[in-house]
């Protein structure tokens, strides 16, 4: 185990649409572009900080039943189906490579909306990997484009990021809905004329069989749920699942890789697990680790809250 990888806190501060207004009591207050919403938060075993008034300005509210990721929305005020919102991408990481003058302004676009499973479509502390993802895209010197697998891609905002800064991109989703929502959010992006492929598949069949294809890619991002199931039912458990699917992660990294990402939601585990996983994967390459938590400042009192634990390599 490679002891030097340092751990990081990262936030997401470029935010424009998105805001943690408050946290406690187990709940959290967010805002979702123009709308504000109630959700559990279990870590938050603080005391709310803003008054009661502003709470009671939320627009819905989940409520958890005793099943894992079971509920429902309660409205309190009228809230659209679903609406349009949008990431700028760090000035910085959209430098064209050989002026070095900006190019225009990078920028994602995406639908939120409210779903049974009490999520919004994505998962705003994420940005921070989309950061780093485009800021090492962009940096590869070889001008070939660079191939970008995106395994448990959900709505695609780390695909479509990829693809922005140049890469050419697979997506891959157990959940048929996950990914026309994907497509939809890349035609909102204005982004259709950029190389993405759009899987269908469970996360370790797809590895397997480009395995036994000879296919190759220069970076791999992971987002691994805690247990889910292939289009076929094929069942994932993370504690089970994620070795094997690293282990073929392996085969079908290039000779000369950027990077990979792992980021796990929900579990009990700490990121120097995470990292410990990726290290047999990248050790026969030269590169750093890095590792930590995903983490969320709240607006009333600045508060941190963890979202996610991480582990990502980067070539040297």
């Amino acid at each position: 185990m490679d002891t030097s990888a340092t751990f990081s806190l990262l936030e997401s501060p470029n935010w424009h649409d998105y805001e943690l207004l408050d946290t406690g009591e187990g709940l959290k207050l967010e805002r979702f572009g123009p709308y504000t919403f109630i959700r559990p938060e279990v870590q938050a075993m603080w005391k709310k900080c803003l008054p009661v008034k502003e709470w009671e300005k939320a627009h819905a509210i989940f409520q958890p039943t005793n099943e894992e990721s079971g509920g429902h929305w309660v409205f309190k005020k009228k809230v659209e189906e679903r609406w349009e919102m949008q990431y700028d991408l760090t000035p910085g990481a959209s430098s064209n490579q050989t002026s070095g003058i900006p190019d225009r302004k990078e920028q994602i676009r995406f639908w939120a909306m409210t779903t049974p499973g009490r999520h919004l479509g994505f998962f705003p502390e994420t940005a921070a990997q989309w950061e780093f993802i485009s800021e090492a895209i962009r940096s590869k010197s070889v001008q070939i484009p660079m191939k970008v697998l995106n395994l448990f891609g959900y709505t695609g905002l780390a695909s479509l990021t990829s693809a922005l800064a140049g890469a050419q991109v697979t997506h891959v989703d157990a959940s048929k809905k996950s990914v026309t929502w994907a497509r939809e959010n890349q035609a909102l992006s204005k982004l259709e004329n950029r190389p993405i492929r759009w899987i269908v598949d469970d996360a370790l069949k797809f590895v397997e069989r480009e395995g036994r294809r000879g296919a190759k890619y220069d970076g791999i991002i992971l987002d691994p749920p805690k247990f889910g199931r292939g289009p076929k039912g094929e069942v994932w458990e993370v504690y089970k699942s994620l070795p094997d699917l690293l282990k073929d992660c392996r085969a079908i990294l290039s000779d000369r890789p950027l990077f990979l990402i792992v980021t796990a939601y929900a579990i009990k585990t700490s990121a120097i697990h995470v990292e410990q996983a990726l290290q047999d994967t990248v050790s026969n390459f030269k590169g750093s680790m890095d590792r930590g938590e995903l983490v969320t400042r709240e607006r009333s009192a600045g508060r941190l809250l963890s979202q996610a634990v991480y582990a990502r390599w980067r070539a040297e």
